[in-house]
């Protein structure tokens, strides 16, 4: 009896108390309104959040075999090659260094002449008389001396004006020092710049002018020759054929003071050059060895100027020999123009790239010229 009475008292009790909560609790709600607002806000918004999270979570899937991988390939370093000879250059600016081209002479009593064996690209003709000159093109390489320089022909500029070269000579004939003097070319004659050259004490003249590329190059930069721009001949890596088929070859111009013979030697897949029956030597460097020999046959006839003169047809096209890596590709020779570039093709119409090293161009004349090989 006494337990159900202390449990209706309770009860009434609590009763009382109730409403007296409600309105304390109303009246600090009332108190706090925002605050209470901010709160229930940033609740809703977790709340919110972690729905959408396990709605659209998904476990990562674990990597098959099937699916691919991406990865990024390896990049080594850029590499620059040289438009003159293809030989590989330290820089973009290397690629681009002014060409200069310098008429070397090639009687008996001019050998063995200097900067031969450095020279990048030689073209080799008759000048005169059946006597043949060189015009020797340099651009990566420096040789401290250079001569005997001579005098220049207009079959020679045509061959040098698409390389954007400086030409070093000493005169030249009549067409040929007006060609070069019209303005279009980077002509230092030393008729204008004798100081840039000089004449040697241990040979007589007119074979005793030489010069170098600390001159040569001063000249240049005076009169603002910085650069070459141009599209040399294609270019590749040499490798000796296992069956050689040209290790002996003889080119013909004139006669016996001027036909020249290359041996093959396989372990340096370069020619070794003779004239006149003598190995074909640098004064300074030692025997001369291209690393390719191209023999173009050219019509070439004798026409009077100031005086007669040696006339070589350069534009158009011609049969030509092209030897490396001891073989020999029948080819043909084709220059479109004066400005555009000298350029060889086999018997498919596609161009021939050459092995990387200096090249040996002779033109041998059509009528009264050869080349033989074995």
């Amino acid at each position: 009896m006494d337990t159900k009475r202390s449990t209706e008292l309770s009860r009434k009790l609590l009763a009382k108390q109730q409403p007296g909560k409600i309105k304390r609790f109303r009246a600090f709600i009332e108190r706090h309104r925002l605050a209470t607002i901010l709160i229930c806000g940033v609740l809703l918004i977790f709340i919110g959040c972690a729905a959408a999270f396990y709605l659209t979570y998904q476990p990562p899937v674990a990597q098959t075999d099937h699916t691919p991988i991406v990865r990024k390939k390896k990049t080594g370093p850029t590499k620059f090659y040289s438009q003159l000879n293809g030989i590989e250059v330290a820089d973009e600016t290397a690629v681009t260094k002014p060409v200069t081209a310098v008429m070397i002479e090639n009687s008996p009593d001019s050998r063995p002449q200097s900067g031969l064996k450095q020279a990048e690209v030689v073209y080799e003709a008759i000048a005169e008389g059946g006597i043949t000159r060189f015009l020797c093109l340099y651009q990566q390489h420096k040789p401290g001396l250079v001569g005997p320089v001579r005098s220049l022909r207009m079959y020679y500029v045509d061959w040098l004006a698409p390389y954007q070269a400086s030409v070093a000579h000493v005169g030249g004939s009549a067409a040929a020092l007006a060609e070069v003097r019209n303005g279009s070319y980077r002509d230092i004659d030393q008729f204008f710049n004798s100081g840039s050259y000089w004449r040697a004490r241990d040979r007589y003249a007119p074979h005793n002018v030489y010069t170098n590329f600390e001159k040569l190059d001063a000249l240049n930069a005076a009169k603002g020759y910085k650069n070459s721009q141009f599209s040399g001949q294609a270019r590749a890596d040499g490798t000796a054929s296992e069956q050689p088929n040209a290790t002996s070859i003889d080119i013909n111009f004139s006669g016996p003071l001027y036909n020249t013979h290359y041996d093959y030697d396989k372990a340096s897949n370069s020619y070794l050059r003779s004239i006149g029956g003598a190995a074909s030597n640098d004064r300074e460097e030692g025997r001369i060895a291209p690393s390719v020999v191209i023999a173009m046959r050219v019509d070439e006839t004798t026409v009077r100027e100031d005086g007669w003169r040696q006339s070589i047809v350069t534009v158009g096209s011609g049969t030509a020999h092209v030897f490396q890596n001891g073989t020999v590709v029948e080819a043909t020779w084709r220059k479109g123009s004066r400005a555009e570039p000298l350029r060889f093709f086999d018997a498919n119409g596609k161009e021939i790239a050459l092995n990387r090293g200096q090249t040996w161009i002779g033109a041998a004349a059509n009528s009264g010229g050869g080349v033989a090989w074995h």
